[in-house]
């Protein structure tokens, strides 16, 4: 590996050598977008550093020993680690290399310029993970000196507190993370940002919000100024609306550093770009989206007019990643109709509003007020307070996942508070402006994160007026009530134990795919290894938990586990997984599923009494079990013997399902309900691309996979017939029906029994549902109505 590689050199199949920054830099300055220049100091010049200076024994044992919950124990291994690295001495040849190219860079603006010097962290055997946030970057650097200085320190932020504690959490290996350094000229921005390509609250793949403010951009992305908000019309290019803030301040370079200064008056309140610079900017963000076939967040810069693209990464919070994937400015954005404008918050009963901001992260949240105003103070915040503080920055990730939700009185859509809300699914407001000097420490509050606005007292929507909280079961009761009435039940999809109780409360029906990856991931172990030392009591005893869980937060109404469907690959990420998986060059389509059970049926054995011991132990008799990746009748008879040995049978209230994935499994549909099951829930990723043969992981090919396609339709008809004939209930589990209200008309035109959707869709899927079946019901009352002679009506296959 190359010690520096220039931009030039680069696309973003050069991830391990530069990782996700520097590879996405080099692929745009390729493609022709508008990137500043610069090359990339390479992860390979990483690992001589650690090895020219003998630190990875050194780190390996300051890490092993160490307890990442221990506050003070984190900051001074990561002070020891830091301090290690920036003494180290760098390899002679990689800083002849760095000050070689710096001083090219220099003469091809023919001056020496000021650089910006930016983590881009990636790991050996998982370069597509992602870092973002994690690591430091380094502005307004100068001098060849300056930069060899600035890569050391980039090194040395790899064992910040927060990147330390980010992969023990995530199960990632210290040593396997390697860092590349991007050094580009800076951008001596005016006005500066940041794009996301799907609306980030909403998640509308027609929209493209756009964030601005004064200076340099790092306000933005950091939430230290609420900035400007513009929603543009993707199809159109036309604005549909903007939200003008008010900015006192900014950080520009002066002499060299930069400097926070004040803004004049009068112009802290104006619109900070021209609607022909809204315009411009979002014809470009949409070109780049097109280009990865995959929604962007791009951060970007205006110097002197003109527009510079500074980086740009795919969005990590989508919830709906299957359905938005091909939402890139092409043939989705012609289907989907853009909102046009976001919904209106809601009068709660006679409940206060005490705070109002930016609605960031939707849900509501409820308790106590915890107010916090360094990362210091974060060990002080019990689980469930809501966290409220001027603005977040990763250090404060810890308390972020105690929180029952987040308050900030600086920063957008798009700063750090908003982005790790929406990915930890805790309601957030951002932007109030008075949020830390208004609440109080321990105040009740509750907050509506979809709405952005903070309530006195506990309050639920639905039962704000008799003033208490609502709760499960009892909760979703009258929200559904107060939602539109469906024939088609309307199920949710989980995975995190720790969301039931909030989820339970939304208008759904039950939970029509509980995925169990999560909560084995979570024991951090292979269930074989566990099973090989003895352990599988420790497994059922800890599934089991987490089942109940779910069960009782959704009883009576229907929770169906999904059995594990981990991929081999996926599997031996999985403490002892290089011992029991087999290497397979193509895992989507391998060892997976039904087939695993058959073979490894003392492992299927142990999930199937965990099952049991929340049905019959905790009495949850609201649990039921689902098959995924099921390919063969045979594979379906194996596994209800398998069942039989551990005494777990078909009931009036414990329903068998399959999941219909594979073409297989819809061409002998009736094969599979002669032979006894309950009901079907249709996975529409697996299945659309084993029809069309395209793997939706397949950048190239992404814009061609679509669940609206007449042969995954027909497929859809098919199976959802034959199972009305045998009395089998049909599901199917995807955003699709959310995404496209036609998809949905479809289902409910072909009598399709329920939908099961990502939380944030519930509602809205319930309302698209409902027009659906009132708009069906309309149709067939005037084609009875219509005279003998103009009786021309099909409604389609029975």
């Amino acid at each position: 590996m190359k010690n520096v590689m220039w931009f030039k050199e680069l696309s973003k199949k050069n991830l391990a050598e530069a990782g996700g920054k520097g590879a996405n830099l080099g692929e745009m300055l390729q493609n022709g977008f508008p990137i500043p220049n610069g090359f990339v100091v390479t992860s390979g010049s990483y690992y001589k550093h650690l090895d020219a200076n003998g630190l990875r024994g050194p780190i390996k044992k300051i890490l092993d020993s160490l307890d990442v919950t221990d506050n003070d124990a984190l900051m001074k291994a990561s002070d020891d680690i830091k301090k290690m690295i920036v003494d180290g001495t760098m390899p002679k040849d990689v800083q002849e290399d760095i000050v070689k190219s710096y001083k090219t860079l220099n003469e091809m603006v023919g001056r020496q310029t000021y650089v910006a010097v930016r983590s881009s962290a990636t790991a050996e055997d998982l370069p597509t993970a992602s870092f973002a946030g994690q690591q430091s970057t380094y502005l307004n650097v100068f001098g060849a000196d300056g930069v060899v200085s600035a890569v050391k320190e980039c090194w040395a932020s790899l064992f910040e507190s927060r990147a330390i504690f980010y992969r023990v959490e995530n199960k990632f290996e210290h040593m396997k993370v390697g860092l590349a350094a991007v050094v580009q000229m800076m951008v001596q921005s005016e006005k500066a940002g940041v794009v996301f390509t799907v609306d980030p609250l909403y998640q509308d793949p027609g929209i493209i919000s756009i964030e601005t403010a004064y200076g340099l951009g790092e306000v933005v992305v950091s939430g230290q100024v609420t900035p400007d908000t513009y929603r543009v019309d993707k199809g159109e290019l036309k604005i549909l609306d903007k939200s003008i803030a008010k900015q006192p301040w900014m950080l520009i370079k002066v002499e060299g550093k930069n400097k926070r200064v004040e803004i004049k008056e009068d112009a802290q309140g104006k619109q900070k770009l021209s609607d022909l610079e809204i315009k411009d900017l979002a014809k470009i963000c949409k070109k780049i989206e097109e280009h990865y076939s995959y929604p962007q967040d791009i951060e970007y810069a205006f110097e002197k007019d003109n527009l510079y693209i500074v980086q740009s990464r795919p969005i990590t919070t989508l919830t709906d990643k299957s359905g938005l994937e091909k939402g890139t400015g092409g043939e989705l954005v012609k289907e989907q109709k853009p909102q046009k404008e976001a919904p209106k918050s809601q009068v709660v009963g006679s409940a206060k509003v005490i705070v109002r901001g930016l609605g960031a992260s939707p849900g509501m949240g409820m308790g106590k007020v915890k107010l916090v105003k360094s990362a210091k103070e974060i060990k002080n915040m019990e689980r469930g307070d809501i966290l409220v503080t001027e603005m977040t920055t990763p250090d404060f990730v810890p308390g972020m996942k105690k929180a029952s939700a987040i308050v900030t009185d600086t920063g957008g859509m798009t700063s750090h508070a908003a982005i790790v809300s929406r990915e930890l699914g805790v309601p957030c407001v951002v932007g109030t402006g008075n949020a830390t000097t208004v609440l109080k420490d321990g105040m009740d509050v509750s907050v509506d994160g979809s709405h952005g606005m903070v309530y006195e007292g506990l309050v639920s929507a639905p039962e704000a007026a008799a003033g208490k909280p609502a709760g499960g079961a009892a909760a979703a009761e009258v929200a559904i009530m107060a939602s539109p009435i469906t024939g088609t039940k309307i199920y949710v999809n989980l995975a995190d134990v720790d969301q039931a109780e909030k989820v339970a409360k939304l208008p759904a029906d039950g939970v029509g795919l509980l995925r169990a990856e999560f909560m084995i991931a979570e024991m951090g172990q292979h269930p074989r290894k566990m099973l090989d030392e003895g352990r599988q009591q420790e497994f059922v005893d800890k599934l089991a938990d987490d089942m109940r869980k779910f069960a009782a937060a959704f009883y009576p109404r229907p929770v169906v586990y999904r059995a594990t469907d981990f991929k081999t690959n996926e599997y031996r990420n999985l403490e002892g997984g290089d011992k029991y998986e087999p290497h397979e060059e193509n895992p989507m389509m391998g060892y997976r599923g039904a087939a695993r059970y058959i073979r490894e049926p003392e492992l299927f054995k142990m999930e199937l009494q965990a099952i049991k011991k929340v049905r019959e132990e905790y009495h949850m008799v609201n649990l039921w079990l689902m098959i995924p990746f099921i390919r063969r009748v045979g594979e379906l008879k194996a596994i209800k013997d398998i069942m039989d040995d551990v005494e777990l049978y078909r009931t009036r209230d414990f329903k068998l399902w399959i999941m219909v994935e594979v073409p297989s499994t819809v061409i002998i549909m009736d094969q599979f309900c002669k032979e006894g099951i309950d009901g079907v829930s249709i996975g529409t990723n697996d299945l659309t691309q084993l029809i069309l043969g395209i793997d939706r992981d397949n950048a190239t090919m992404a814009k061609g996979f679509d669940e609206r396609n007449e042969a995954v339709l027909r497929a859809l008809k098919r199976v959802i017939t034959i199972c009305r004939k045998y009395g089998v209930t049909t599901s199917l589990c995807g955003q699709a029906p959310s995404v496209y209200p036609e998809f949905a008309e479809k289902l409910v035109e072909f009598g399709i029994t329920s939908m099961s959707v990502n939380p944030d869709a519930v509602e809205r899927t319930r309302k698209i549902v409902a027009s659906a079946e009132q708009k069906i019901i309309l149709q067939r009352l005037a084609a009875l109505q219509k005279p003998e002679k103009d009786e021309q009506l099909s409604f389609g296959e029975e």
